[in-house]
C-alpha cells in the first residue's frame, strides 16, 4: 500500500550515488547522504519479502583468533533448548626450566579468570579483625564484589570444574571449532560460583602497609598435590625446559560447569592464568626460613585455546524450524542464536524488484530510503531475556561489507541495523538496504540474498571496522525469535521503501 508522506522535514535521506532528483533538506535517521529530493511527492511502499531460517549446524570457529571473550556456563529456555559452553586451553609457564629451591612444597594453586562484570554495582565488606598468614598478623581485609554480566537466569549457582586435558591440543595457529572434543582426566579443582567476582586488599594494622592484593577476578582453587607432582617435583627435568616439551607434558585444562540451566557469562581469555604458591628452605646466617613465593602459568597467547559448545534441542521449536526451513517461500518464524546457532536469510522477490524498476523507468522515481523491518515474535519470544542489539548483516557469499557501510565515514550517525523498543513486546529491528536496493533498481546490480546472524562487526581502538569477517558471532550468547514470511500477520517481515517523484 502506498501512502503519501506529508511531513517533509522527516523524510528519508537519499544516497547521492546516481540519484535522479537532488536537493538539500533535513536528513532522516539513517543519514546515508545529505542530498534529498526537494518539492517532491514523497511515497512509502511496503513489499513482502522471503525470509527463511539458516542452519549453522550449531558450529562455529572458536579458536584464539576468534574468541575475544570466552563464554562459560549453561542456559536452557523453551524456544532454543539448552546451550552449554566449556573452555579448553593449553598452559605455559612464564619461565621455562624453573628453580623452586630446596624442599619446595606447594601451599596452594588457583586458576584465575576475569569475567565481564557490572562496575556500578559494587558491594564492599570489611573485616577489621582479620589475621593474616601463619604469623596471625593483625590486619584489615576489604573485599569488593561485583555481579558478573550474565545471559540467562540470574539467580542460579554454577558448579565450575577444572580438569586436566590428556589430548595434545596442537601448535600455535591451530584452527578449532566449537564442536571439537578432547579427552580429559584428573579433576584439578572446583568451585560453586554464586555469580560474583571480587577484589581484595589486606593491610597491616600497625603501619597500614599492604600485605595482599588481588585484582577483580574469579579464582578457582586447584589441587596442590597435582602441581607438586606435575611441576615442582620435576624441577630440572626435560619436560619443563622448553615450550614444545611442556605442552606435551602438561597438555592443558578444561573449564566447564555441571549444570544444564543457569546462565552464560564471559571472561577475557588472554589474561587467564594459574598461580602456584609455594614455600622453600631459605638459609641465611645459619638460620632457615620458609618464605612463600609464586609461579605463574598463562592460558593466554600463544596457547591453543577454544570454546566447546553443546546443545540439547529436544522438543524445542527451533528443531522443527531448522528441519523444515524453506528458502523458496519463506518461514513463518525466524530463529536467531549466537555462538553458532541459527541465523536467517532473506530475499527481495524478483517481481517486487521488477515493479520498482518499472517505477524508476516510467515514473522517474528516486529511492531515498530502504529498510527491512522485522519484529520479534510476541508469543514465542515473550520473556525478559536481553534481546540482541546488533547483528552481522551481509550479502550471501559476501566478499566484503554491504555497500551501505561505505557511507559510514561520510555519515557518522548512520547505522546498518537499528533496534527499537527492546524493552517492549514486540520489539523490532530495521536493516538498512538503501544503497543495495538502489544498485539493484537503478544500476542493474544482481539481486542477491542477504544473511543475518547474531553478533556484531568488530572495531579497533580507533572505532574502525576490522573487516567483514571480523565479528563477535562466536561468543555472543543472545538469541531471539522473529516474525518471518507469514501473510496472516500484520507485523511480518517487510521491505519499507521511501521514494520521491517530481
Amino acid at each position: 500500500m502506498i501512502s503519501t508522506i506529508k511531513n517533509i522535514t522527516k523524510i528519508a535521506s537519499v544516497i547521492a550515488f546516481g540519484s535522479v532528483f537532488l536537493y538539500s533538506c533535513e536528513p532522516e535517521a539513517d543519514n546515508l547522504g545529505e542530498q534529498l529530493f526537494s518539492g517532491a511527492q514523497l511515497n512509502e511502499e511496503s513489499f513482502d519479502i522471503i525470509a527463511y531460517n539458516l542452519n549453522n549446524n550449531d558450529t562455529i570457529r572458536t579458536d584464539a583468533s576468534e574468541l575475544s571473550l570466552a563464554p562459560l556456563g549453561a542456559f536452557s529456555e523453551s524456544a532454543f533448548g539448552m546451550q552449554k559452553a566449556a573452555y579448553v586451553s593449553q598452559v605455559r609457564p612464564m619461565e621455562y626450566d624453573p628453580v623452586f629451591g630446596d624442599n619446595a612444597v606447594v601451599d596452594s594453586a588457583v586458576l584465575v579468570i576475569k569475567p565481564l562484570y557490572v562496575p556500578d554495582s559494587a558491594t564492599v565488606t570489611t573485616d577489621d579483625n582479620f589475621l593474616y598468614s601463619e604469623q596471625n598478623i593483625p590486619a584489615k581485609k576489604v573485599v569488593t564484589s561485583y555481579p558478573v554480566v550474565k545471559y540467562g537466569k540470574h539467580n542460579r549457582d554454577l558448579t565450575l570444574r577444572v580438569h586436566e586435558v590428556t589430548d595434545f591440543l596442537g601448535g600455535a595457529g591451530q584452527i578449532s571449532f566449537s564442536d571439537r572434543t578432547v579427552a580429559y582426566g584428573t579433576e584439578l579443582g572446583s568451585r560453586v560460583f554464586k555469580g560474583n567476582v571480587s577484589s581484595s586488599v589486606i593491610t597491616k594494622d600497625s603501619d597500614n602497609t599492604n600485605l595482599w592484593t588481588n585484582d577483580i577476578s574469579l579464582r578457582i582453587p586447584m589441587s596442590a598435590s597435582f602441581f607438586q607432582q606435575k611441576i615442582v617435583d620435576m624441577e630440572g627435568s626435560a619436560e619443563l625446559k622448553d615450550a614444545a616439551s611442556f605442552i606435551r607434558h602438561f597438555r592443558g585444562v578444561r573449564i566447564s560447569v555441571d549444570e544444564n540451566d543457569g546462565y552464560i557469562f564471559r571472561f577475557t581469555p588472554t589474561n587467564a592464568e594459574i598461580i602456584l604458591y609455594y614455600k622453600y628452605d631459605k638459609v641465611e646466617n645459619g638460620t632457615t626460613t620458609r618464605p612463600q613465593l609464586m609461579k605463574k602459568f598463562t592460558l593466554g597467547d600463544p596457547n591453543v585455546r577454544f570454546g566447546q559448545y553443546t546443545y540439547n534441542r529436544t522438543d524445542a521449536p527451533v528443531s522443527a524450524a531448522l528441519a523444515t526451513t524453506n528458502p523458496v517461500s519463506g518461514d513463518a518464524r525466524l530463529f536467531v542464536q549466537g555462538m553458532g546457532g541459527p541465523g536467517f536469510g532473506f530475499r527481495i522477490p524478483d517481481a517486487e524488484i521488477a515493479a520498482l524498476k518499472e517505477k524508476f523507468s516510467q515514473d522517474k522515481i528516486g529511492i531515498m530510503g530502504a529498510k527491512i523491518r522485522v519484529y520479534t515474535d510476541e508469543t514465542v519470544w515473550n520473556n525478559n531475556y536481553e534481546k540482541p542489539t546488533a547483528f552481522v548483516f551481509l550479502q550471501k557469499d559476501a566478499t566484503g561489507f554491504l555497500p551501505e557501510v561505505s557511507a559510514l565515514t561520510a555519515a557518522p550517525n548512520f547505522s546498518l541495523v537499528t533496534a527499537f523498543d527492546l524493552k517492549k513486546n514486540p520489539a523490532y529491528y530495521e536493516f538498512t538496504v538503501t544503497k543495495s536496493l538502489k544498485d539493484i533498481v537503478e544500476a542493474e546490480a544482481a539481486n542477491k540474498d542477504f544473511v543475518v546472524n547474531a553478533g556484531a562487526f568488530k572495531s579497533n581502538e580507533a572505532n574502525q571496522l576490522m573487516g567483514y569477517k571480523a565479528d563477535t558471532r562466536s561468543f555472543v550468547p543472545n538469541r531471539v525469535v522473529l516474525v518471518g514470511t507469514d501473510a496472516s500477520r500484520a507485523n511480518r517481515i517487510q521491505l519499507k521503501v521511501i521514494y520521491g517523484t517530481k
